[in-house]
């Protein structure tokens, strides 16, 4: 049996035992360190953890939360609640939890330029637009080839100015996160120039949903939630990307033996690891699954929901904040996000 294979088996069964106890989410009842929910898979691993940290459930109640966003210069986290329309937002000065915009036009993921600036991928008009800092909405892209969108789900900003999103038109596939509606345009990963141009950078995956770049803005790694369920990589080439190639499969991972598992969101840290979303299977693969450069599965954070998405905040880009279903959680982790959200 690989070492690894049995490093998982064995803190599983630890892990499934403090699941046994009804674990208190809250932290209202602490757990032992090191919190028995990070899981080593590869000694790799060990060197991100942060030993003294617990997993903290930090806000419970959305319908299906998403698109978690640091803001640097406000000190909160923004993230959004599709089915209810809204944005929220998290102080960590107190933990209070507050409505950012309640009618949010079903707005998915969320970023924030380098200029302070909100930026939304919204569900409900098909749309990318940001929030200027003077509080008017600028419309960056709507159409494309002369058809609407099918409905922009994550974006990432490039120090170029370049907003790059994904549109796998989940939103318009039901009301409950949008607006029902036929898909016009096949699935497919756009740039957004700063002089407005929109191009199609690829159409190659099935549904392109959560992206990110690689800590040298060399590489662009997205999730495709279709089958059969990759991460794949790209070379960044100015404003084009070369061929693609499949970083790593999340279907059949760990205890997923229906091969129903995939990834929402991903995001890097400093030294080029990705952390990824992880979901739709159960206790065992819900939660974050964390890759090396080379897409070699190296770490778990099991959590009690499917996790949709995540990203690094705080002063020091530390704290790993996942929303997964109906919840926000976070943890302290020993390494650095690549970028500032």
């Amino acid at each position: 049996m690989p070492s690894s294979r049995r490093t998982f088996l064995t803190s599983l069964a630890v892990s499934a035992a403090s699941t046994a106890l009804a674990r208190d989410w809250s932290g209202q009842t602490p757990e032992r360190y090191p919190d028995p929910d990070v899981i080593a898979l590869e000694p790799a691993f060990d060197k991100l953890i942060q030993g003294n940290s617990p997993i903290r459930r930090l806000h419970t109640g959305m319908l299906w939360a998403e698109g978690p966003a640091w803001n640097g210069s406000g000190n909160y986290l923004m993230w959004s609640d599709i089915p209810n329309n809204a944005q929220l937002r998290y102080l960590p000065e107190d933990g209070h939890v507050s409505t950012l915009r309640n009618n949010s036009n079903n707005s998915n993921g969320n970023t924030f330029d380098h200029q302070g600036r909100q930026i939304s991928c919204e569900h409900g008009t098909r749309r990318v637009v940001r929030y200027e800092l003077d509080g008017k909405i600028t419309v960056l892209a709507e159409k494309f080839e002369d058809k609407v969108f099918n409905a922009p789900n994550d974006a990432v900003v490039h120090p170029d100015g370049g907003i790059w999103f994904t549109d796998p038109g989940y939103g318009s596939m039901m009301d409950y996160e949008g607006n029902k509606g036929e898909l016009l345009l096949k699935e497919a990963v756009y740039r957004i120039d700063p002089s407005g141009k929109i191009e199609k950078v690829t159409d190659d995956l099935v549904k392109p949903n959560g992206l990110c770049f690689s800590p040298d803005y060399k590489k662009l790694y997205i999730a495709d939630t279709g089958a059969p369920k990759t991460i794949r990589v790209y070379a960044v080439e100015g404003t084009k990307l070369g061929k693609g190639k499949v970083l790593t499969t999340m279907k059949g991972a760990l205890t997923d033996k229906k091969g129903k598992g995939g990834s929402d969101g991903v995001r890097c840290d400093v030294e080029g690891n990705i952390w990824a979303s992880a979901g739709w299977v159960g206790d065992g693969f819900d939660g974050v699954h964390v890759f090396n450069p080379e897409g070699e599965r190296i770490g778990l954070i099991k959590l009690p929901e499917t996790a949709s998405n995540l990203c690094f905040g705080g002063p020091k880009r530390n704290r790993l904040f996942i929303t997964a279903s109906q919840s926000l959680f976070s943890l302290w982790v020993n390494t650095r996000g690549a970028h500032h959200c």
